[in-house]
């Protein structure tokens, strides 16, 4: 009988196994496959290409409608960038370094946002994908896993710098004269600036997993991701960046140039592309940031690769762990209860169904953190607006607050396209349970609608308030404005409650991945036609009424009657004919 064994041996956390065979005289190593990293990306490339050629009605249009967009976002950056930069080359001694010095802020401002963009994308990517189950249990090699994995991330979270990065570095080109090559060096040095940041926000994700359940980590980076993107804006803001271009405002001119001359922070990525790419166009290249953007992503990819090695394992298997959750009716419930009663009970458990998923997803309510953090910096800008001094009359006093109203109606569009238009779409598959019931869908749109727009107008009328108080404008202005914002306020909910019902988005588990598909891009283009339409129909009265306050005249009140009057139709139809639309489009669904 011939004697033989078989011993199995694999190396820890290599991926690779393999089976020796000891015969009588004979050795046989039998190697498992190994996949390379081409054939791991290979799914994501086949469904993202799946997705680019799906044939789908109105997708032509759509895809229009897109380009267009964006080809105008480019070129107003564009311009806007080229003539500022046109400007600084004109300066002597120091248009250089203006130059420089915005270069360095807008970078700064990439960085924070891949920074955050990179966290909450790597928690998707490495601890929740779909196709984890199946990697992970696969022979597949530990540092190929890690290789794809942070590819995906790093192209998921900085494909919109990207984007916003090429108007940008394009206007630095043809303003100094960068030649054919400007751009391919300009990819050259991107690359490691993305790469750095995607390393870091694995890194940072990679250990709030193995301290926190990956389920409760995404509601913790949430939150973070929130208060410092918040936090970044309000700092920049409170810095108020615009004294730079007032050199009246420092002790000296050697103060001045000092400051510029200064880097924002020697140790930061920003920081090396900025001195790499201005080197470049000054035609004296800055081999040494250059040399350290590049050295310092190798030497991070390589940190990250050795943390992995040691932690993904743990991290995995906590990140399969469910959070826990409690359901107790707190005092606010209580009181919301009482409050609501007269309306019947099912319109008031409506009401507290759409208050209570709103506060249960914490990446819904965080983002209020961040809309305070908006709001006070609006005001803070309005408060600094230089509307006293010499030169400065009482038309123009009262002009500016009603030109305020613009901006005001573009924040309240905003938001109503964060929290008002995916109120539908959430619903996800619960619609086809609640299409089943005997529950009215004009109860259920109206119930999204309440709940939305009242807290909505709390804060127009609240913005209105405040910014109305600080410009001291009349009495008129401050009627004309409250009278205004509210009517705008119930056009905005009233579209974006439409609009998202017309284009849902079932399948999206992110909610803040909704209002960036094309029926957002609809409701944004709708609320600024309204928000345009209001403003201009009131000009004529409101100009009619301060020019005869400025000259000591009487006012046209049929002007305004009609003016006023038109505007109030235009907004009352932007708000009951959109919801018409979506309460047919509903009641058109097919029942279970």
């Amino acid at each position: 009988m011939t004697e033989r064994a078989a011993q199995t041996r694999a190396t820890p956390g290599s991926g690779v196994y393999a089976t020796d065979v000891h015969t009588t005289g004979a050795h046989v190593a039998v190697a498992q496959p190994d996949a390379p990293l081409l054939w791991i990306l290979r799914p994501k490339v086949l469904t993202a290409r799946a997705r680019a050629f799906a044939e789908e009605r109105g997708r032509g249009a759509r895809i229009t409608i897109l380009t267009t967009v964006g080809l105008l976002f480019w070129a107003f950056i564009f311009g806007l960038l080229y003539r500022l930069l046109s400007y600084f080359k004109g300066v002597p001694e120091i248009g250089e370094l203006l130059a420089g010095k915005l270069l360095g802020l807008m970078l700064v401002s990439f960085f924070s946002l891949l920074l955050l963009s990179n966290v909450i994308t790597a928690l998707s990517s490495f601890f929740l994908a779909k196709d984890l189950d199946l990697l992970v249990s696969a022979p597949v090699d530990w540092l190929r896993v890690y290789s794809a994995k942070l590819m995906e991330t790093t192209l998921f979270s900085s494909w919109m710098v990207v984007l916003m990065a090429i108007p940008m570095f394009t206007a630095y080109g043809i303003a100094y004269q960068g030649g054919w090559g400007f751009g391919f060096f300009v990819a050259f040095t991107l690359l490691p600036f993305l790469v750095i940041p995607s390393v870091l926000g694995s890194a940072t994700t990679l250990l709030l997993v193995n301290i926190f359940p990956a389920r409760r980590t995404r509601d913790i980076l949430s939150v973070i991701a929130v208060m410092t993107a918040g936090g970044i804006v309000l700092l920049f803001r409170l810095v108020r960046p615009e004294k730079l271009a007032r050199p009246e405002g420092f002790r000296s001119l050697v103060d001045f140039i000092a400051v510029l001359r200064g880097p924002t922070s020697p140790l930061l990525p920003s920081e090396w592309f900025q001195k790499a790419v201005m080197g470049y166009l000054a035609h004296k290249p800055d081999w040494l940031s250059l040399y350290m953007l590049w050295a310092t992503a190798a030497a991070f990819v390589v940190l990250g690769a050795m943390l992995h090695r040691a932690l993904y394992a743990a991290g995995f298997s906590k990140a399969q762990e469910s959070a826990e959750r409690w359901a107790r009716a707190g005092l606010l419930q209580r009181v919301a209860m009482k409050v609501l009663a007269p309306v019947g009970t099912l319109k008031r458990e409506l009401v507290m169904k759409e208050v209570r998923v709103f506060f249960r997803d914490t990446t819904q309510w965080s983002q209020l953190i961040l809309l305070a953090v908006l709001v006070v910096v609006y005001v803070f800008n309005i408060k600094y607006l230089p509307l006293r001094g010499e030169g400065i009359t009482f038309f123009l006093i009262n002009v500016v607050p009603f030109l305020n109203l613009v901006l005001a109606g573009f924040v309240l569009a905003s938001i109503a396209a964060r929290f008002i238009f995916p109120g539908v779409s959430l619903e996800g598959r619960t619609l086809w349970l609640l299409r089943s019931s005997p529950l009215e869908m004009r109860d259920l749109l109206w119930a999204k609608f309440w709940v939305g727009t009242l807290p909505l107008l709390m804060l127009a009328l609240g913005i209105v308030g405040v910014t109305d108080y600080l410009l001291q404008v009349s009495t008129f202005m401050f009627l004309v404005s409250v009278f205004t914002i509210t009517f705008m306020t119930f056009a905005i909910a009233g579209l974006a409650i439409g609009f998202g019902t017309l284009f849902p988005q079932f399948e999206t588990e992110n909610a803040a991945q909704i209002p960036t598909s094309f029926g957002g891009l609809l409701f944004m283009m709708a609320s600024i036609c309204v928000i345009g339409g209001t403003i201009v129909l009131e000009a004529r009265p409101v100009y009619g009424y301060l020019a005869a306050r400025a000259f000591n005249q009487v006012a046209n009140p049929l002007e305004m009657i009609v003016g006023f009057g038109a505007a109030t139709l235009l907004c009352a139809a932007a708000t009951v004919i959109p919801i018409r639309v979506a309460l047919r489009r509903l009641e058109a669904t097919e029942r279970g």
